[in-house]
């Protein structure tokens, strides 16, 4: 008799054990989506530019202590950079279809536990980038107040997607900073690469929103480009090609950065043609497309 309730309590220990282990995943799991760590495009976008700063910076052969810094830092910059970009959109993303199941927009995670997550990640970046020189760490306070800024620019702004694409290129400044001590000409035109590279794919993605944007009043430059968006993203994607070569040339990079190059116009290329009919699908297609640009331009250099 006694087996047998000692039986039955283990097993009631274990199912406790479950149930409690199932509510703890599930509290924590808001905190995730909250840092749309399920979502791990964004982290390739913000990563790729780093990672090309970082191989043309150091000749092919980062550090690894400062590799290693930029990549667990992007992660927590991107995060932190979701985190502050829902707090500021809570009102709002419920009424967009795409961003209506968003823990914020649906009351799952408190303002205040938004804010207190936020700041405990860019406490851990404050962390990681103390270990870099002086330059790299003027640099990090520049780029915080940025990823701060950028999200409540689209209330007033009718180009936030250049905020964006400032936020999102500051890794590469840092990069050559951290491993140079110093921004060159070539970094400087990297940045400048990056940052139309941001604009062109944010046009994208804000095309799929377009008509929940107006409703609300959210601006963006699919907006304000209207039926001339194509033709902007075109502009922009050739710019991005033309600043591109120049830093090969810069660089005195080879056939194989050139072939990388010629990847990249393709995929561009195939953008255009997904975005043809914006439907928002498609858009958001050409968006997530961008992961291989990136990827394209990496593996040329």
């Amino acid at each position: 008799m006694s087996a047998v309730n000692d039986g039955n309590a283990t097993t009631a220990t274990h199912g406790g054990f479950r149930h409690h282990a199932a509510n703890l995943l599930r509290h924590y799991s808001r905190y995730a989506r909250l840092m749309r760590l399920h979502r791990p495009i964004g982290i390739w976008l913000l990563l790729w530019p780093t990672l090309w700063a970082l191989w043309l910076a150091s000749a092919g052969h980062p550090d690894p202590k400062i590799f290693l810094i930029f990549v667990v830092g992007t992660i927590v910059v991107r995060s932190a950079g979701c985190v502050i970009n829902d707090f500021a959109d809570r009102n709002i993303d419920a009424h967009v279809e795409r961003t209506a199941d968003r823990p914020l927009a649906r009351g799952e995670v408190s303002p205040a536990e938004a804010l207190i997550l936020f700041v405990a990640l860019m406490l851990i970046a404050l962390g990681l980038v103390l270990n870099m020189n002086r330059l790299t760490l003027l640099f990090a306070g520049g780029g915080a107040a940025v990823t701060v800024v950028y999200p409540f620019t689209k209330r007033f702004l009718s180009t936030p997607q250049f905020v964006l694409g400032i936020a999102f290129a500051w890794g590469v400044p840092m990069a050559f900073a951290a491993q140079q001590g110093e921004v060159s000409r070539v970094g400087w035109l990297l940045f400048l690469a990056a940052v139309i590279w941001v604009v062109v794919y944010d046009t994208q993605y804000a095309m799929a929103d377009r008509n929940d944007d107006l409703k609300i009043g959210v601006r963006s430059t699919a907006i304000l480009f209207g039926d001339l968006d194509r033709l902007f993203i075109g502009g922009l994607q050739l710019l991005l090609m033309a600043s591109l070569y120049l830093v090969g040339r810069s660089a005195e990079l080879g056939i194989w950065y050139y072939g990388g190059l010629v990847a990249a116009a393709l995929f561009g290329l195939y953008q255009q043609i997904l975005i043809r009919d914006r439907d928002a699908g498609r858009c958001v297609r050409a968006f997530l497309n961008n992961a291989w640009l990136g990827g394209s331009v990496f593996v040329g250099i």
